[in-house]
């Protein structure tokens, strides 16, 4: 019986800490009147400018950057049997890119980066 205890304690301490946690959680979730927790933003996405329509048209005919369709096209493969539900080129690091959100059939989001330049995937999470 005292090898059982020994063995739970571990599990129960464990428990006990994580619903402090829940209960931390809840708690910052109530004091914000329902709104979405922000989620914190990494140094690189802070140097992010996505241009508009007029700006994306002008880069598109003056071949600076591929086509939408061929980033979209690189994110489809990159995440087959998803579909394409936001595509925005975006300033990243003085570099232009296609930054994707693809809605995959299980209801997650993947976001995929394209070089707009060459088309091809540059990353995706």
């Amino acid at each position: 019986m005292r090898q059982l205890a020994l063995l739970l304690l571990p599990a129960l301490a464990g428990l006990a800490g994580a619903s402090g946690w829940l209960a931390a959680a809840e708690e910052r979730d109530e004091t914000a009147t329902g709104a979405v927790p922000a989620r914190p933003v990494k140094a690189a996405e802070t140097t992010q400018t996505c241009l508009s329509s007029g700006d994306l048209r002008e880069a598109v005919a003056e071949k600076r950057v591929v086509e939408p369709v061929a980033a979209i096209r690189a994110a489809r493969a990159a995440v087959p049997r998803a579909d394409i539900v936001r595509a925005n080129l975006c300033r990243r690091d003085e570099a232009l890119v296609y930054m994707l959100t693809a809605l995959r059939k299980d209801g997650q989001f993947v976001h995929v980066m394209v070089d707009a330049r060459s088309g091809k995937v540059a990353g995706q999470w």
